[in-house]
This record gives structure tokens, sequence and C-alpha cells, in this order.
């Protein structure tokens, strides 16, 4: 008698050792390498001579218009599918989706703005001048490599919806949905073979530029108190989130471990400075808290787009800091009404490292009177804390996607119901 060629002892075997044969930085998990990204990037910014900081630059530049052109393609390929896997559900998840995300936009903001009156009185003089603060002159590349995205992200965000909800309404959609489902499986390929392994060197490159040209402690010699209090704000945003999203988790409903899981989408979108450069990221993590992942494939990407509560938390912030330093009148009906009209305006620029405050401009001429030279100081104050506010957005977007995985998750689904 032949004796089997294998078994299921031997494989079990083999697996930890191959295993074993990863190298270490496969093995250590995607947060350490960010971590170890961001320390060696500012340790070497340091010491880095200018020819090396612009190698640098160089493959961060090409890097950057790579992740500029996958964003459109990964908003269509994860939206678009998982709003036909949802069904008809897909429009009530839409308004739920986007009610939760404003309501949380302006949650972050009135905490921002009455902290600040209770806090920076004491912190800032009304007669104190503050300096300029230009962005430093970035590290320029040897060369890049343009690649228009196919289409902006908006115009994504839209032909996702419509491709979704024509093939959720029309039974006779199967070859579409096939059509979507492959196209989803090509863009997590190529998140997962080009866009995850490269992005420690990614983030490393930032830091080391940002450390080269003085940006990363320009700001902290000005307004380091005014810093740690929106630091400590955004902590404290993310942990009232996910005190409420905890309740409606399915895995754990303990708000500390599910915040925890989103560590690795903190620190990347702390690095990229992008919500939707963070998109693929975020997208895995919050699948693995145990939300759905077609709920996820709708929300994470959506929210990328919509759910701005740390940026408009530091917007108020810098803004009411701006206007107590320079001695100008304020009231809460006044942002009251900012608040409101931040929490739709900076919708209009997802994706773009500052372009928050970019959009936000108008708001600050017309309803808090700044002048030419407060915009722009407000410009060089937002975008050198930058990645603290995309990092609460991109976090908060998990405790998003687990409120609306409750209800409209696979489970409460009629035809899973059915069955």
């Amino acid at each position: 008698m032949k004796k089997p060629l294998s078994n299921p002892e031997n494989k079990q075997m083999k697996h930890p050792a191959s295993s074993e044969r990863l190298p270490w930085w496969k093995r250590a998990g995607l947060l350490p390498r960010i971590l170890i990204a961001i320390v060696l990037g500012i340790g070497a910014g340091m010491i880095c001579p200018l020819w090396l900081t612009r190698c640098f630059a160089t493959f961060n530049a090409i890097f950057s218009q790579f992740l500029g052109f996958t964003i459109p393609l990964i908003i269509l390929g994860f939206v678009a599918p998982a709003i036909a896997d949802i069904g008809k559900q897909a429009g009530k998840m839409l308004v739920a989706t986007a009610t939760i995300a404003y309501l949380f936009t302006l949650g972050a903001g009135f905490l921002s703005y009455f902290t600040g009156i209770i806090f920076f009185p004491g912190m800032i003089s009304p007669t104190e001048y503050v300096a300029d603060i230009e962005a430093a002159v970035q590290v320029s590349p040897y060369f890049t490599i343009e690649m228009p995205a196919v289409m902006p992200v908006i115009s994504a965000l839209l032909a996702a919806f419509i491709l979704g909800l024509g093939c959720a309404f029309l039974t006779s959609g199967t070859v579409m949905k096939k059509l979507l489902d492959e196209f989803r499986a090509i863009v997590m390929k190529v998140i997962e073979r080009a866009i995850i392994p490269l992005l420690p060197l990614y983030i490393f490159g930032i830091f080391l530029n940002m450390t080269v040209t003085g940006e990363v402690t320009s700001i902290l010699n000005t307004f380091l108190k005014i810093i740690a209090v929106i630091f400590a704000l955004h902590v404290l945003v993310l942990l009232l989130q996910y005190c409420i999203a905890a309740p409606f988790s399915g895995s754990t409903r303990n708000p500390l471990k599910l915040l925890w899981k989103m560590m690795p989408a903190y620190f990347t979108a702390l690095g990229t400075q992008s919500s939707a450069a963070t998109i693929p990221v975020t997208l895995r993590q919050t699948i693995a808290m145990g939300v759905d992942k077609d709920v996820a494939g709708f929300t994470v990407p959506l929210c990328a787009t919509i759910h701005m509560s740390g940026s408009t938390l530091k917007l108020v912030a810098c803004a009411l800091a701006l206007m107590i330093t320079h001695g100008m009148a304020y009231d809460t009906g006044m942002f009251a009404g900012f608040i409101a009209m931040l929490g739709i305006t900076i919708i209009a620029a997802p994706g773009v490292p500052g372009g928050a405050v970019m959009a936000a401009l108008g708001l600050f001429t017309s309803m808090l009177g700044f002048s030419e030279s407060d915009c722009a100081l407000m410009i060089a104050l937002y975008i050198a804390m930058d990645s603290f506010g995309t990092a609460c957005n991109v976090t908060g977007d998990g405790s998003i996607a687990i409120i609306i995985g409750h209800f409209f998750g696979k489970k409460n689904r009629p035809e899973t119901q059915q069955v």
C-alpha cells in the first residue's frame, strides 16, 4: 500500500516554519513598521545630507502621484460593489452615514470652541504678537512622474453611487455586479502588494523631509501650549466617539480595545496627512474590528470625504486662538454659524494635505473677519499640524462604521433574515 504523500500534522508543522522565514519587518505588523519609520525619519533628518534627502523626496513625489492616481479607483472599487451588496438599503445607509458624520463633526467643533473660551484666555495674552509662521520650503525632488487621476474624488463617489445603486435595484444587473466584484479584487491586490508594503518608506520620507526643513519644530516653538490642548481634544473626541460606538460593536464593547485596533490607521494618517490616502489601512482595521466588509467598504471611503471631526476641531481652535491673540471680538453665535458651515465646506477638499484650511478661507474672511495676513497665518498653523487632524478624522471613521454596521450589517438585511 502506498502511504499518503502528506498528512495534516506535516502541514501544520510547515506553517510556523514558513512564517519564521519571513523578514522581521513583515512579521512585525503594520503599526510597528509605521512607528519605526516615524522615529527613523526624525532621527535621520538630523544627520542626513541634502542629496540623500532629495532621493527620498523623489521617491515620495512619485509614490504620492501613484496614491493620487489610485484613490479614485479605491473609492470606486470599494463603494460601488459595497452598495450593490447592501442592496436597496443603500439609500438609507447613505443618509445615516452622512448624518452621523456631520453630527460628529459639529460635536468636535463645539467641544473645541467651548474648551478654547475656557482655557485660551489664560494661556494667550491679547496683546501678544504672534510672528508669521510660513510653511517650511520642502526639499525638492530630483524629478517626478505625473500620474493624473482618472477622475476627481467627488466624481468617483458619484460614479460609485450610480453604479452601486443601479446594481442594487436592477434584477438583471448580475453581469455588472460581477464586474464590480472583480474590479474590487484588483484594487485590493494593488493595496496589498504595492501600497501597504511601500507605506512605511513613504512615511519615513515625509518625516525625514519635515525634520530637514525644520517644519517639525517651527510650530512647536510658538504655539506649544495650544498644540497640547488641541492634541488633548483629539484624544478626547476619539474616546467619546468610540464610547458612543462601543455599545453597537458585535466583537468587543470596550472602547479602548476598539480604538487600539485603529492605531495603524491613526499613525498612517499622521504620516500621509491625507484621509483618502489612508483608506486602505482604515478599511483593513475597520474590518478587523468586526465590521461587516460591505458596510466597511461603503462607510470608510465615504467618511474619508465627509467626516472631518479632527480638521474642524483644529480649525476652530486655531481661529479662536488667533482672534484672542489679536484682541478680535467673537461670540458663541458667530462661531456656531462658522462651525455649521465649516462642517459642510471642508468636504470640498478630500484627500488633499492642508486642503481643509484652503476650503475654509472664504469662511475666515466672511464670517470671522480675518485679513489676508490672518489667513496666511491660519494656513501656516494648520499645515504644520495637519497630520493630527487628519489622523483624528481617519480614526473616527471606524466608530461611524461600527454604528452603521450594527443597523445595516449582513445579519440585519432582509435577504439574510429570510434564509
